[in-house]
């Protein structure tokens, strides 16, 4: 099984319209959709927003549930809002923060700076995640994830999912300026979490990667 390893530039913080991403229907987004910012204002860089709508039609035929896409941008600090749940009928946009893993960062700078699905390497990884069921775990409800992509295949067997973790909570933030690291989970604060898990059911597309 391949093992990805992928180095990342120098992370710049940015903060783009999603005004002309050019996602078409049924894929992903209206031109000018309405902003529901849980955490703080932020969107997607329209190259992410590009690179998930590829995954999208890429990988349709295994998503069954579509009212809904989730992206993350790990082009953004770990302090800005960059888990992104767009409902496409709606055009409402929902910016959470999320932690990386600390294989991907290891000087805890906030800043994600590279991918890897090598097992062992407590990393992020990118590519397209088709979520799974939920389930309650060592960080409570939890959601599995099953990667579709070379650069993530290895998902199931690393067991990244989504789930809660204290070293996500605005206290973390506040204290420290960024939020903690996982293993190369999706890891939010536990309100956020559960607004994720409601959102985001088994079937949908989530979205990994940087503009």
């Amino acid at each position: 099984m391949p093992q990805h390893e992928t180095p990342v530039s120098r992370p710049i913080v940015t903060r783009r319209l999603l005004i002309g991403a050019g996602l078409a229907a049924p894929a992903l987004l209206a031109a000018r959709p309405a902003l529901a910012v849980s955490a703080g204002s932020a969107t997607p860089d329209p190259r992410l927003l590009k690179q998930a709508r590829e995954a999208f039609n890429r990988h349709g035929a295994r998503i069954t549930h579509r009212s809904v896409i989730a992206i993350a941008d790990y082009s953004l600090h770990s302090a800005q809002p960059r888990f992104f749940l767009y409902a496409p009928d709606s055009g409402q946009v929902t910016a959470l923060r999320v932690a990386h893993g600390r294989g991907s960062d290891p000087g805890h700078t906030g800043f994600l700076q590279r991918f890897s699905a090598r097992p062992g390497s407590a990393a992020s990884s990118e590519g397209a995640y088709l979520a799974g069921p939920t389930y309650v775990g060592g960080h409570g409800r939890s959601r599995r994830l099953i990667g579709l992509d070379p650069e993530n295949e290895t998902a199931m067997a690393r067991a990244i999912v989504i789930h809660g973790a204290w070293y996500c909570e605005p206290g973390v933030v506040q204290q420290t300026g960024k939020l903690g690291r996982s293993e190369g989970c999706f890891a939010f604060s536990q309100s956020d979490v559960e607004l994720v898990l409601a959102r985001l059911p088994e079937g949908s597309l989530l979205y990994s990667g940087r503009a």
